[in-house]
C-alpha cells in the first residue's frame, strides 16, 4: 500500500505542479459543456422562407401569413418567377420556396382540392426532413382553419369529424433539447479527458527516461498500474461532479434519480476508460502516437454511442458493434438515471457489461506493461 501511495502522490504532484495543466483538465471541459450544450441541437430554426404567389387572393395571403407567424420560418421575400427563386436557392439565400398556383382559392371553394409546390434545399438531408415536417404541420393547420372559416360553403351539413390527440410528454415535459443533450455531452467530456490523460501517462515516462528507473525497482506491475490510474480516476469523478452542478445551475437539467447510482456506475466506467488509455500507452512510444490512437477510438465510440444519432437507425452490423462500445452504456445510464429516475436494478444490464469491460481492459493494461522483473 505504501508503494501505491507513493506513486499516487507522485502523480498528483506532477499534475498540480504544472499550472498550465489544471485549466486544461477542469476549465476547458466545463466551457465546452456550456458551449456544446447550447450549440448541439437537432432543432431547425430561422429557416429562410420565400414564396411565389400566382393567385394573389385572400386564401393565398392567409397561407403565407401562417408561415410568417411561425417561430421556425423567416419569410425573406417573394419571387415573381421560378427562375429567380431557383437562382436565390442556388446562392444559398433561401432554404424553402413555396409556389402557390393560379386558381388556388377557386379550387379550394369549388373542388375542395388543390396542390402547392414546395422546393426545399436538401443538401442537409436531416434538416430538410425536419423542414418538410414543419411545412406539413402548417398546411394541415391551414386546412383545419378553412374547414370552419369564411370560405366554407353555407350549406355545409355539420362540422367535419376529427380525432383530437392529447399528448403527454414524459421525462422532458418542456421538450427542451438541452435536457436530452447535456447528460450526453457530460459523458463525452469525462471520457475524453480521462482517456487522453491516461493514454499519455506511461508514454511520458518513456520519453523522459524515468520508466527504466521504475522497471528496476521491486514495484509490482499491478501496484504501478493502480498508482498511475487512481489520480485520473479522482479527476474523472471530480469532472462529473462539477459537470452535474453546471447542468443543474445553468441548464436546469432535472436529476430525478439517485445520484449514488450514477456515481457508482461512473466509478466503474472511468476504470474502463483508464484501462483503455493505459493499454494504449503501453504500446506507444511517444505522446503524439498515444494521442492519435486515443482520438481514433474515441471518435468511433462517440459516433456509435447514440449520443447524436439513434442506434436504432444504424445498419444492423453497426448495432452489433455498439454492444462493445462503453460510451453507449454510459450515455444510456446518465439519461436513464437523470431524466427517468431509473434505479440500480434498471441499469443492472449496463452495469454488468461495464464491470466486465473494466476487468478485461485493466487486466490487459497490467498484462501488457513490460517490466523486467
Amino acid at each position: 500500500m505504501k508503494t501505491i501511495g507513493y506513486i499516487v502522490q507522485k502523480e498528483f504532484k506532477q499534475i498540480f505542479r504544472n499550472k498550465g495543466m489544471l485549466p486544461i483538465i477542469f476549465v476547458l471541459p466545463l466551457l465546452q459543456l456550456i458551449i456544446l450544450s447550447n450549440a448541439a441541437t437537432f432543432e431547425v430554426k430561422n429557416i429562410k422562407f420565400s414564396y411565389i404567389d400566382k393567385d394573389h387572393t385572400s386564401a393565398s395571403r392567409a397561407l403565407i401569413e401562417k408561415f410568417n407567424a411561425s417561430n421556425y420560418f423567416n419569410v425573406i421575400t417573394d419571387f415573381p418567377s421560378e427562375t429567380l427563386a431557383s437562382s436565390a436557392m442556388l446562392k444559398g439565400e433561401v432554404d424553402v420556396v413555396l409556389e402557390i398556383p393560379r386558381f388556388f382559392e377557386r379550387n379550394l371553394l369549388k373542388e375542395k382540392h388543390t396542390e402547392i409546390a414546395v422546393t426545399i434545399n436538401a443538401i442537409d438531408g436531416a434538416a430538410a426532413g425536419v423542414e418538410n415536417v414543419y411545412i406539413n404541420q402548417i398546411v394541415q393547420a391551414y386546412n383545419k382553419k378553412i374547414q370552419v372559416g369564411p370560405m366554407q360553403p353555407s350549406n355545409q351539413m355539420g362540422m367535419p369529424k376529427n380525432i383530437v390527440t392529447i399528448p403527454s410528454f414524459w421525462y422532458n415535459k418542456t421538450l427542451n433539447y438541452k435536457t436530452f443533450m447535456v447528460p450526453g455531452i457530460l459523458v463525452l467530456l469525462v471520457t475524453m479527458i480521462t482517456l487522453f490523460l491516461s493514454g499519455m501517462n506511461i508514454v511520458r515516462e518513456k520519453e523522459i527516461g524515468t520508466l527504466e528507473q521504475i522497471n528496476v525497482t521491486p514495484i509490482k506491475k499491478s501496484q504501478f498500474i493502480i498508482g498511475k490510474l487512481f489520480p485520473f480516476w479522482v479527476i474523472g469523478m471530480g469532472l462529473l461532479t462539477t459537470g452535474l452542478i453546471i447542468a443543474k445551475l445553468i441548464f436546469d437539467v432535472p436529476m430525478v434519480g439517485n445520484l449514488g447510482v450514477m456515481y457508482l456506475y461512473t466509478a466503474v466506467y472511468i476504470l474502463v476508460i483508464l484501462g483503455i488509455g493505459l493499454f494504449i500507452s503501453n504500446y506507444t512510444d511517444t505522446q503524439q502516437q498515444a494521442m492519435f490512437i486515443a482520438w481514433f477510438f474515441v471518435v468511433i465510440f462517440i459516433l456509435m454511442s447514440g449520443l447524436f444519432t439513434p442506434i436504432e437507425s444504424m445498419p444492423e452490423w453497426a448495432q452489433i458493434l455498439t454492444e462493445f462500445n462503453p460510451i453507449k452504456y454510459f450515455v444510456e445510464v446518465m439519461r436513464m438515471v437523470m431524466l427517468k429516475g431509473s434505479s440500480f436494478i434498471d441499469i443492472l444490464p449496463q452495469f454488468s457489461k461495464t464491470l466486465l469491460y473494466a476487468l478485461i481492459m485493466n487486466g490487459l493494461a497490467v498484462w501488457s506493461y513490460k517490466k523486467a522483473n
